[in-house]
């Protein structure tokens, strides 16, 4: 979840110092039908397929982009969704619902390093057919706590054992054409946990190596929208590994035989004085990601990630809110860390209703101190101590970054058991199951925390015994 280091970066071009954000960049939302069709998309101005256009409107909107910006670069965020396959073509086709929720008229904009954002997003945001526009903010992982090399498989299967992991197999193996999306910093194709699980991914990190300031030193693959989503931190190996490891020497994922999608939206930055690297990425970044995950047909995305609703500015949008109103619509369950800052108060995406939050507890079932907590969180599941595989062997996590994933894992066994026993449910009534199965609270424990401890058996019988009643009942869940 998200790391404070950014918060004290100094960034002259920006009002606070609260979140961080890129220099000369930012993200523009216009009202409905007042968005041109011609500008290409994001994804095919980075492959080369297609080139940035100069201008928006041809009206105020390009007079004040010259007069704070001067040149810029301008390209859709987001592509067409029936257009994904078709390079240079990505921006053509976008339907009513990629309209009507924003993601078809937001662009990405760039423009000249010295330009000062604040003043050009108040200078836009006077404009009535201007809906939304925002810095180009950024969030990060925390580091990750290294396992020794060695551990004891007891202490591997504890986490799992607590969510009845081993019975929850068992009683449902999983569906290969059920699909989680890893929306992370990628995950280690080649590690033997992971290397027979994945199908294709993608690599949406789009930062340069003057887009952070000094103290952050950027490694490896960042600049460029690929099909390479190779994991530089970490993080995203133990989410995808503890959904989906093959077993070979940690308890194998909760998610059995589920596919994983790898998406990497963050990208690996090492902080001055420190050897270990954590995930950095633009939000937008990351929603091109998500987007991109559910066109892609996840049917549950797994976000361990969040920027603190608290460091925003009161006029700045929420972030991710596009994309998850669009996985909502797709019929895509969505599952995020509810955040390791120990206090009452809300991250997104975490804390919007349409999201599953998930904070953790310890070996001993007990909320975890580290919990961001608050009404919005929905339940707990293992996030302290767990093993699981890591760039390139294994690793002993904690947060709630891996909690999350115990929680995506089991919603993929609830829709293929649903789609074993021929009826389909929704991703609402997957969230509710998954809500009244948990293991309830003890008297005065569990507060903001949720209504209890991820149960991941009990959640497939209670699925069966709706599908039992309703099917003879006569009707549709």
């Amino acid at each position: 979840m998200m790391n404070p280091n950014a918060k004290s970066l100094i960034m002259p071009w920006s009002r606070h110092n609260r979140l961080y954000s890129v220099p000369g960049r930012l993200t523009l939302k216009l009202a409905l039908g007042e968005a041109p069709e011609g500008i290409p998309s994001a994804l095919d101005v980075r492959s080369g397929a297609a080139d940035p256009l100069s201008k928006i409107d041809g009206g105020a909107i390009d007079r004040i982009l010259r007069k704070h910006g001067g040149a810029v670069r301008v390209a859709r965020l987001h592509n067409a969704a029936r257009s994904l396959g078709l390079p240079g073509a990505r921006h053509r086709g976008f339907d009513d619902v990629e309209h009507a929720l924003g993601l078809a008229r937001t662009f990405r904009i760039d423009t000249l390093p010295g330009c000062c954002i604040h003043h050009l997003v108040d200078a836009l945001r006077q404009l009535s057919y201007v809906e939304q526009v925002s810095p180009y903010y950024v969030c990060a992982t925390p580091f990750i706590q290294p396992a020794p090399a060695e551990f004891d498989l007891e202490q591997a299967w504890l986490p799992r054992l607590q969510v009845n992991a081993p019975e929850a197999l068992a009683y449902e193996p999983g569906d290969s054409a059920v699909i989680i999306a890893v929306v992370d910093t990628g995950v280690a194709q080649t590690h033997p946990e992971l290397a027979n699980r994945l199908r294709p991914g993608l690599d949406t990190v789009q930062l340069g190596t003057h887009d952070l300031a000094t103290g952050l030193l950027l490694r490896g693959d960042r600049s460029e929208v690929d099909t390479d989503p190779e994991d530089e931190v970490g993080h995203g190996t133990s989410c995808a590994a503890i959904m989906g490891a093959a077993g070979s020497r940690i308890p194998p994922g909760l998610a059995g035989a589920s596919g994983l999608l790898p998406l990497r939206v963050l990208g690996a930055a090492q902080l001055t004085g420190k050897s270990e690297a954590i995930g950095i990425g633009a939000i937008a970044d990351i929603d091109m990601g998500v987007k991109t995950a559910i066109d892609l047909g996840a049917h549950v995305i797994n976000m361990s990630f969040g920027t603190r609703v608290a460091d925003l500015d009161e006029d700045d949008p929420l972030p991710h809110e596009d994309v998850v109103r669009y996985g909502k619509a797709r019929g895509c369950l969505m599952v995020a860390a509810s955040g390791n800052s120990g206090v009452s108060e809300e991250y997104v995406p975490a804390a919007y209703n349409e999201v599953i939050a998930v904070a953790s507890v310890d070996g001993e079932g007990n909320p975890s101190s580290f919990n961001t907590t608050g009404s919005h969180v929905n339940l707990c599941a293992p996030g302290d101590r767990v093993v699981s595989a890591g760039l390139r062997d294994y690793q002993l996590v904690t947060g709630t970054s891996f909690a999350a994933p115990f929680v995506s894992a089991t919603a993929a066994l609830l829709v293929s058991r649903s789609r074993r026993r021929s009826h389909p449910v929704a991703a609402e009534t997957i969230s509710r199951i998954l809500a009244e199965s948990a293991r309830a609270w003890k008297l005065g424990r569990g507060e903001g925390c949720g209504v209890g401890v991820l149960d991941a058996l009990a959640a497939l019988r209670a699925l069966d015994r709706e599908i039992d009643g309703t099917t003879a009942g006569g009707g549709h869940a």
